[in-house]
């Protein structure tokens, strides 16, 4: 006889992280394309576009089709999956860091509140998934700077992950490797507002619907409001961390000289404010917005699936242990 699944809340944390990594990685692979779209948009600053405007050509156009366009003219298809196996890999470590994080904050949390007869406030879920975030920021920083590299660069600089590590640590120093780490600190209350507002929402489908599990699509549809409202609070600081981890070709630093260097998050969002206006703060919004409600919807729906499978392989895995 196969025991049966634990419920999720029993799952320990190595099985959320699992869970977490694989529907990560999925998510991303599936929207790999827009993600490449939504990278090049943030990066692109408005001489490009008055350059390009000149020129009677789209390089660095606002909108995601025109961006589309200008990745298959110039690079091939091969361009909308640049740096695609570093992101998998950085996609993998973030899912499993963040969740495996997260379920040991809050099950501490949930275990110190059901002493005193408590439940987790909208409060306590925030500062769960920020320090879960800052934690997963510390460890994985780094490979999301290579993959943002790789993701950005122009086809004739662009190396493989070891050339890139070597490139950074050679140029920047070791340092280097945690370029845009403050923005990413306040990033930080992205995942913890897009979870705080999940398990929120979550438990109020559940307890209105009178089930112990969300279906896929109600999964999809409260994974898509959270993450929006998320990536709309803290999209400036989001611009600013792309384009501290971004590296500008030798001619972009020829053309624009300092502008084309940036020091801090405060940097950017000075010099982008100056050369584009507050509308320059949200270049490429849209894209993420698409890109991260698709992608967080994705996930959350496939790790909801994914943390039942994981759940049965832990319970027959507990049986046989238990058997022997």
């Amino acid at each position: 006889m196969v025991a049966s699944a634990p419920k999720e809340a029993s799952l320990p944390p190595l099985g959320h992280a699992i869970s977490g990594a694989g529907s990560s990685a999925l998510a991303l692979l599936l929207i790999y394309p827009l993600d490449t779209v939504k990278t090049r948009q943030q990066v692109a600053t408005r001489s490009d576009k008055d350059d390009d405007q000149k020129n009677h050509q789209s390089k660095a156009s606002d909108s995601p089709l025109g961006t589309l366009q200008r990745i298959l003219r110039e690079e091939g298809i091969g361009g909308l999956y640049a740096g695609l196996g570093t992101n998998l890999a950085n996609q993998v470590i973030n899912g499993f860091v963040y969740f495996y994080a997260y379920s040991m904050v809050r099950k501490f949390a949930l275990r110190t509140l059901s002493r005193n007869g408590r439940s987790l406030s909208t409060g306590i879920e925030l500062a769960v998934g920020a320090i879960a975030g800052v934690f997963n920021q510390l460890l994985t920083l780094p490979v999301g700077v290579i993959a943002t590299r790789q993701q950005t660069a122009a086809p004739g600089e662009r190396q493989c992950w070891t050339q890139t590590v070597a490139d950074i640590v050679q140029t920047e120093g070791i340092r280097g490797l945690w370029a845009g780490f403050r923005p990413a600190m306040l990033l930080c209350t992205n995942p913890a507002i897009t979870y705080g507002v999940f398990e929120k929402a979550k438990s109020a489908v559940l307890r209105r619907s009178g089930r112990s599990q969300m279906t896929a699509a109600e999964a999809f549809w409260v994974g898509a409001l959270a993450k929006t409202l998320a990536t709309v609070v803290t999209y400036p600081y989001i611009m600013a961390k792309v384009r501290l981890q971004w590296r500008p070709s030798r001619e972009e630093v020829q053309k624009k000289g300092k502008d084309a260097i940036y020091t801090s998050s405060a940097d950017v969002l000075t010099k982008v404010l100056r050369t584009e206006g507050i509308a320059g703060w949200f270049r490429g919004m849209q894209t993420q917005i698409i890109k991260a409600v698709i992608t967080q919807a994705l996930m959350l729906m496939i790790k909801e699936s994914f943390t039942r499978q994981v759940a049965r392989g832990f319970a027959l895995a507990r049986s046989k242990k238990l058997s022997n």
